[in-house]
């Protein structure tokens, strides 16, 4: 990479933030989940959208989903499963952050060049660490989410009463975890793709703008930012999204797609060709940028709130 291109730190500068100053972890898992509840409340009604169109059995459309939603649950159907996600994600954006900065304290400490920034491929591999990691904590919320965004039942005819009911219900049929595997891929790859472009519009604005410190870019150019890096996000993972959707909505005792990407693939190629791979495709790139704009711009001015 060019001197002319440099690469400033996502989370902080480490030169100003030494690597022994544990409370730079604390202030970013409270950045984090900040941006985590902001992602929540601005793209939770894109996410109902897009779940009941991904699992739908029969052609719909967004505007017809939205339009039975209304009439049928009212607006507040919109935030079905809210609480999961807003105590969820939070501590997802949380993990995806704290062991995003871990790994860039990791390699600039490894590297031996005199600059203080990392590469933009150990951007993304940092990203991709992040992804991976908070795997193991996104999928349980998330298929526990989904359950309850897809009941379309209330009160006594509701499949799940609660989100502690229904991770009572995974746990009793072994399947808390079922839609694991898919979303490592997509958290992994996602993850990376996410930190990266937003670092290199960072890095391209500072460029731009010679003695520019990160603090003083504007929020709504970090809007702007996190809105593309969200947008490029989906593009990349969308279709696995799909798979892992329709994993964690199938039966629990016996799935009708099956257990694994292939067969899941399979069938939903099987049903509705390539076109079943992006099922609710419009409600996620809607949300992907108020959703993804909101969670960068809230993180960041966390971190500066926080110091």
């Amino acid at each position: 990479m060019s001197e002319e291109f440099p690469t400033p730190q996502l989370i902080d500068d480490l030169e100003q933030h030494p690597q022994h100053d544990n409370a730079r972890v604390v202030k970013d898992l409270l950045a984090g989940t900040a941006g985590g509840i902001a992602q929540v409340l601005v793209g939770q009604p894109f996410d109902t959208t897009k779940v009941r169109l991904q699992t739908s059995n029969t052609p719909t459309t967004a505007m017809e989903v939205v339009r039975k939603l209304l009439a049928n649950e009212g607006p507040r159907g919109f935030y079905k499963g809210t609480l999961t996600p807003l105590i969820g994600v939070g501590a997802c954006v949380s993990l995806q952050f704290g062991v995003n900065e871990a790994m860039k304290r990791f390699f600039h400490h490894r590297n031996t060049s005199e600059s203080s920034t990392l590469s933009l491929p150990q951007y993304y591999t940092c990203g991709v660490t992040g992804g991976i990691v908070n795997s193991f904590l996104a999928s349980p919320i998330e298929h526990v989410r989904i359950r309850l965004q897809t009941q379309t039942g209330s009160g006594a005819s509701a499949e799940f009463k609660g989100p502690l009911e229904c991770i009572k219900k995974l746990r009793h049929n072994k399947a808390l975890l079922r839609g694991l595997t898919p979303t490592i891929l997509r958290e992994g790859h996602g993850c990376g793709t996410y930190f990266l472009v937003y670092e290199a519009l960072i890095a391209n604005q500072m460029n731009k703008k010679r003695g520019l410190e990160r603090k003083d870019i504007p929020a709504w150019k970090l809007c702007i930012f996190g809105a593309f890096s969200g947008t490029a996000l989906w593009l990349m993972v969308y279709p696995l999204d799909v798979i892992k959707s329709v994993m964690q909505t199938d039966n629990l005792q016996k799935p009708k797609y099956g257990n694994s990407i292939s067969s899941v693939a399979k069938t939903l190629y099987a049903k509705g060709g390539i076109g079943a791979f992006f099922k609710g495709f419009g409600p996620t790139m809607l949300r992907a940028a108020p959703a993804n704009g909101a969670t960068f711009a809230t993180f960041e001015l966390a971190m500066r709130l926080l110091g």
